[in-house]
């Protein structure tokens, strides 16, 4: 049974001079010798004193609820959408689809990250892929910052999706811009914290909120029918733009797999990433089925994204966006963790600064989780269509995040014995869809995102009209 040595808190800017980790045969003794970072050690920053900090903190079961929390927030809210417009059995089938792909290519990267522990970004594994080609570095920059600008727009969805909830509670008493700004100086606040510690605990809270809001929103339109319910469509003929766009979104659902490395790299036992995995992949595909179907049955096919504005009275709504407070925030601070991480890493890679609890480290991380907010809020801002920016996201970085790259991970694994075995050949044609799935939803999703983006008649970029649904 092999055993990777963990390195604890280390970035892709670190590793100029590649030596690589050790992977130790626990039964045997016998040392296969990777690269190890010589500016590291396996123990740096997980010492046992006031200035160190430990990255290793998570649990299996806390890595599983961090990853539901920060996955199953915004897709679940565009899902009964999907469903009404795709009609009941294309939109069930491609969920299932969606799942077992997002549960097969997570995988994947756990099995390249036992191969080289030291990873904790797609940067990271993109310096891995690139240097067996001398291209290392251009990789590694490509892979990482297009991670960030990834899990930044996904950041702003969460604003978005906060000015919506404020806007509902309030009675749009203020300009959209204004609530804007407040859930950036909250959001940023929360992003203090420079491990995720707390989000295995507080990650309940997320979920619990999220599961408790669409549950109510089920209830109430199972009793109301607010929108009447017409004849249900098993499958519907529509326009290739909305059909795509729905894919998209479905997409999006499934997305968690950006902060699947930074995940990994916070696990207190590595081996246990299957485990974790499992848990996020059964709760989010079940709970995903369960309440696009009976939304869309009771709602009808004009239900609203997000989902919760589905609910028939004021009052009702405005409970239900109350209870959607926690995971709009605390998935969002997730998603922030992960940006900030790799920019910080990059920055104080090699100094003592990226593992002591130091002025100017403390100055730095407040700094960058500050300016990705700010870039978060302009998004926000920019593209107000949430079902519109989700899509968006999806088509530049979710089809390369959750499909495409992983699928190329394997490839590049197992290169020169795609086809040594029936078994490999299978898994060979498996990653080859990955790839290809990614491809396609990176270029029609672009076309459809933005012509669905250019015809928008909704709220405008910029405006202090208010985006509640009403």
């Amino acid at each position: 049974m092999a055993s990777n040595v963990e390195v604890a808190g280390v970035g892709p800017g670190a590793f100029a001079d590649k030596k690589e980790t050790a992977q130790v045969d626990i039964e045997t003794g016998s040392t296969d010798i990777e690269t190890v970072p010589p500016t590291y050690t396996s123990d740096d920053g997980a010492k046992d004193d006031s200035e160190s900090i430990n990255y290793h903190t998570l649990t299996w079961w806390q890595a599983g609820v961090v990853m539901i929390a920060e996955t199953v927030s915004l897709g679940i809210l565009s899902l009964p959408a999907v469903v009404a417009t795709l009609g009941l059995a294309p939109g069930l089938i491609t969920m299932v689809f969606m799942g077992f792909l997002s549960l097969y290519s997570g995988l994947v990267m756990g099995e390249f990250r036992r191969q080289h522990p030291w990873v904790q970004s797609f940067g990271d594994a993109g310096e891995v892929m690139g240097r067996s080609i001398g291209m290392g570095k251009l990789f590694q920059e490509v892979f990482g910052w297009a991670q960030t600008i990834f899990v930044t727009f996904v950041m702003g969805s969460h604003l978005l999706t906060w000015t919506i909830c404020l806007n509902t509670l309030t009675n749009s008493a203020a300009c959209t811009i204004v609530w804007g700004v407040v859930g950036l100086a909250v959001f940023w606040v929360l992003n203090t914290p420079r491990t995720l510690k707390a989000a295995g605990y507080y990650s309940f809270a997320s979920f619990a909120s999220v599961f408790t809001a669409v549950m109510v929103t089920m209830i109430d339109v199972g009793i109301e029918k607010p929108i009447g319910t017409t004849s249900i469509e098993v499958s519907r003929t529509v326009g290739f733009t909305s059909a795509f766009l729905a894919v998209t979104n479905i997409a999006v659902a499934f997305s968690g797999h950006s902060c699947f490395f930074s995940i990994m790299s916070e696990l207190k036992e590595p081996r246990d990433w299957p485990k974790a995995l499992l848990l996020l992949q059964v709760c989010d595909t079940v709970l995903y089925i369960v309440v696009s179907v009976v939304i869309y049955l009771y709602a009808g096919p004009a239900v609203p994204a997000p989902a919760l504005s589905a609910a028939g009275s004021p009052v009702v709504r405005k409970v239900i966006w109350g209870i959607a407070i926690p995971t709009i925030v605390i998935a969002g601070v997730i998603y922030g963790h992960v940006a900030a991480k790799y920019a910080f890493v990059r920055l104080f890679a090699r100094t003592r600064h990226l593992h002591k609890r130091t002025a100017v480290g403390w100055l730095g991380w407040l700094g960058i989780t500050a300016a990705l907010w700010a870039v978060a809020w302009v998004i926000a801002q920019s593209i107000p269509g949430f079902s519109n920016l989700l899509g968006l996201v999806a088509a530049l970085f979710t089809s390369w995040f959750s499909y495409g790259i992983p699928g190329s991970l394997w490839l590049w694994m197992h290169y020169g014995e795609w086809f040594s075995s029936p078994r490999r050949g299978a898994l060979f044609a498996l990653n080859a869809t990955l790839v290809l799935v990614g491809t396609l939803l990176c270029a029609l999703g672009l076309w459809a995102s933005g012509e669905a983006i250019a015809r928008d008649s909704g709220t405008a970029p910029w405006s202090c009209e208010s985006n509640a649904a009403h």
